[in-house]
């Protein structure tokens, strides 16, 4: 097995007992979510992905958004700490950067 595969599977193996641990998911649930979000940033490093999560009022949200460098605009320094329990996004819809806790992830369209 490549280096690379081993990096991407212990990835989505921290983030699955990240859920287990902070969310109380299951392990089928949490590794379920894992790769769903690893499968939402993999696409939206290279296009405009359609998705749904749930926002912390409860109500569900669709979100088009996207990581890929030639969509996003230019942007500069931040003096935020790195939070490894959401997820980032440029919305395309509302030109602006966006958020939402990985763990509320539904689905990817």
């Amino acid at each position: 097995m490549s280096a690379k595969i081993k990096n991407q599977l212990k990835e989505i193996m921290l983030m699955a007992w990240q859920f287990v641990r902070r969310n109380g998911y299951t392990m089928a649930e949490a590794l379920k979510c894992a790769w769903a979000n690893y499968k939402l940033r993999t696409a939206m490093a290279s296009r405009i992905v359609k998705f749904y999560f749930i926002k912390v009022d409860g109500s569900i949200r669709e979100a088009w958004g996207t990581l890929a460098s030639n969509i996003v605009p230019e942007t500069k320094g931040t003096d935020r700490k790195a939070n490894d329990t959401v997820q980032t996004y440029y919305d395309t819809e509302k030109a602006d950067w966006r958020c939402f806790k990985r763990a509320n992830l539904i689905r990817i369209a």
